[in-house]
């Protein structure tokens, strides 16, 4: 079974910032949610609801927060928007960004 992914604009334009083999990693990782969905764990997805792809040694964490859409016709991953993480904990601005532009997508704005 595959799952529905809508990839926001803030998250395509972040994930083209980066360079081209932390793209592939980040594509990489969205074609496992496409494939496993919930079933996605650890060191890719974390119950908190956001893809997490790494960097090798050295390199910074990038983030890439997502929301879950649960509707009659199935679930929809929406990657709302990206940013490299710094600190140990994910930034609580970027969480209200995601669902600020939820909120955004659910209204039909895009």
């Amino acid at each position: 079974m595959e799952f529905e992914i809508r990839l926001l604009s803030p998250a395509y334009e972040f994930i083209e910032s980066l360079p081209v083999k932390m793209q592939s990693k980040v594509y990489r990782t969205i074609d496992l949610l496409r494939e496993f969905g919930y079933r996605l764990r650890e060191p890719y997805s974390k119950s908190l609801r956001y893809t997490r792809v790494e960097g090798t040694t050295g390199e910074a964490c990038h983030r890439h927060l997502s929301a879950v859409l649960l509707s009659p016709k199935g679930t929809v991953y929406v990657i709302t928007s990206g940013y490299i993480k710094k600190k140990n904990e994910t930034d609580k601005n970027e969480i209200k960004r995601t669902l600020r532009l939820m909120e955004n997508f659910l209204k039909g704005k895009k």
